[in-house]
């Protein structure tokens, strides 16, 4: 009865407390993806302030061209959301057969689709610009970086598919030594290309372009031959396979992902209405605004990392027909996340005036600092359960879900924003505030919908 009773104990302690491995797992995963990212974004903001030395008209000719292109980009990564969701799954179930056909039908057809966006980019980049509304004046200048960025769009065709099989495998360790290589490659050609040294020519925004694409080869071809050389990867499609792949199996991934795709579209378009209700309290409130997401976003890319890897692992359980695993993964994966939420907010509080004073000079934005940056790392909590909840909700196979709550959200932001600015008159606090409400709502949602899809598979199982 006593070794009952403690086995019982033992039971409701794993259940209660950190599985420590699910968090080995999701670090395995997360972490590489997370420097990754890390580097990515030190890099991003050394190109801002070259170009920024440039003049202040280069400085929007690539915000507007790199945008759009940027946005496409994403959509490919977002569609093959669906692709990790199907090949986890079946590689949870044993069924490695499908499970390769998925990925050798994503590398052909991956390459189609980017290979369309080449195309257009390459040769037609004005027909978004002016739609757009890209001002004549520096439409040479976005139409120079769009050519000379668009054979990147072949590339990610590559990437998007490798990243998927990395991260099925489990084997994303490589994915440092590409942001290490990318980025740091980046920064050297920037100076040399943007600049003109070593006797290279001035190539301004040009160059910035050429420098990214550039780096951008060094780093996939890093990938590519760690894919091609490493015999640990048992899930890669043979050269053979892919040629002979059929487009059905794309089509279950793209019908998978297209909600993704969707959620994300949805969320820019809501981001994108709150910043013209921003400029509508004034100019300095969409700066504020830009500076604190840029703040965010450090966050926002790590917990972002962990989301990946609790996707990946979710769909694994799936596949295994283990709800209970699933939970364990988004369980886990919420303690770390909140864990760098927690972190984040205790330097807010410690040392707004610091951090805000890194990115503008403005005596009034670095007073307000502490009020901004705390509805800002509140915010973090809500935002960081979403992304990790709804990994967990995709990887039982319910992408549609998370596209339903984002609609609604972004439903909610333009209609509460306007009312609050067009018709109470309110500032930047209670548009900050606003977000805050909007994600809180958001994850109780996604909480209510996990549990639930958990709960609906335990009963069919038992």
């Amino acid at each position: 009865m006593c070794i009952i009773r403690e086995k019982q104990y033992e039971k409701m302690k794993q259940k209660n407390f950190i599985n420590a491995n699910y968090i080995k797992k999701i670090l395995v995963i997360a972490v590489p993806i997370m420097l990754s990212n890390l580097i990515s974004q030190l890099q991003m903001l050394i190109d801002k302030i070259f170009i920024g030395r440039l003049s202040l008209e280069a400085m929007s000719a690539v915000g507007n061209a790199s945008t759009p292109m940027w946005t496409t980009m994403s959509l490919m990564f977002s569609l093959t959301t669906g692709a990790t969701i199907v090949v986890s799954q079946a590689y949870g179930a044993n069924e490695t057969d499908k499970a390769k056909n998925t990925l050798a039908s994503l590398f052909k057809y991956n390459n189609v689709m980017g290979v369309l966006l080449f195309l257009f980019w390459f040769f037609i980049p004005q027909t978004a610009f002016h739609l757009m509304g890209v001002d004549e004046s520096i439409m040479g200048m976005c139409t120079d970086y769009a050519v000379y960025f668009a054979p990147i769009f072949i590339m990610n065709g590559i990437g998007t598919s490798v990243s998927c099989l990395l991260q099925v495998s489990q084997k994303t360790q490589i994915m440092i030594a590409y942001g290490v290589s990318r980025s740091v490659a980046n920064v050297i050609l920037d100076y040399i290309m943007i600049f003109g040294h070593f006797g290279f020519p001035a190539m301004g925004v040009k160059g910035a372009a050429l420098a990214t694409t550039l780096a951008e080869v060094l780093g996939d071809l890093i990938v590519l031959i760690y894919v091609l050389a490493s015999k640990k990867l048992k899930l890669r499609p043979s050269f053979k396979q892919i040629m002979a792949s059929a487009f059905r199996p794309y089509a279950d991934t793209i019908k998978m992902g297209a909600p993704a795709a969707c959620e994300d579209f949805a969320w820019n378009l809501g981001n994108l209405y709150l910043i013209v209700m921003l400029n509508r309290i004034s100019v300095e409130a969409a700066g504020i605004h830009s500076i604190v997401f840029s703040v965010e976003l450090i966050a926002v890319v790590l917990v972002g990392s962990i989301g990946t890897a609790t996707l990946t692992l979710s769909g694994y359980e799936t596949g295994k027909k283990n709800p209970g695993g699933v939970w364990e993964v988004v369980k886990n994966s919420a303690i770390l996340s909140w864990s760098i939420c927690l972190v984040n907010l205790v330097l807010f509080l410690l040392c707004p005036k610091q951090i805000l004073g890194l990115f503008t000079k403005d005596a009034a934005v670095i007073k307000a600092a502490g009020l901004y940056l705390l509805v800002v790392g509140v915010d973090l909590f809500p935002k960081s359960g979403n992304i990790i909840f709804g990994s967990g909700i995709k990887g039982f196979g319910r992408p549609g879900w998370m596209l339903k709550t984002q609609i609604l959200g972004t439903v909610f932001i333009i209609t509460f924003s306007t009312v609050m600015v067009l018709v109470f008159h309110m500032g930047i606090i209670e548009i900050f505030c606003l977000v805050v409400v909007d994600e809180t709502l958001r994850f109780l949602l996604n909480n209510w919908k996990l549990k639930s899809i958990r709960k609906t598979k335990e009963e069919i199982m038992k």
